[in-house]
């Protein structure tokens, strides 16, 4: 079964969800609608349901795409630039797998 699910890309993610869910006219309520799929992410997080995590953050990464879709924008640029920048700072690590930058 796995061999016959399409291989999305944030363009496809796009059309398909202006054709189900019509065109965005304020991109604040996808923002919002991917808090609520956070909150939906941190249950699964908190239960230890892999499979719901899984699909959770899908659903946010949708969301995601959409959002920089309306900005004429791509996640995968956008993560590449913001990586580029964090390779060139310092951080410091808080002990619990996250951190803050120093410059």
């Amino acid at each position: 079964m796995a061999g016959n699910i399409q291989r999305e890309n944030q363009h496809s993610i796009a059309d398909w969800a202006k054709t189900t869910f019509g065109p965005v006219h304020d991109p604040a309520v996808l923002v919002e609608r991917a808090e609520l799929e956070l909150f939906e992410l941190k249950e699964a997080v908190a239960k230890g349901d892999a499979v719901e995590v899984g699909k959770e953050t899908a659903d946010v990464v949708i969301l995601l795409h959409r959002l920089l879709d309306q900005f004429q924008l791509t996640l995968e640029t956008q993560i590449n630039q913001k990586m580029a920048e964090n390779r060139k700072r310092n951080w410091i690590a808080k002990g619990d797998g996250t951190g803050h930058h120093v410059a």
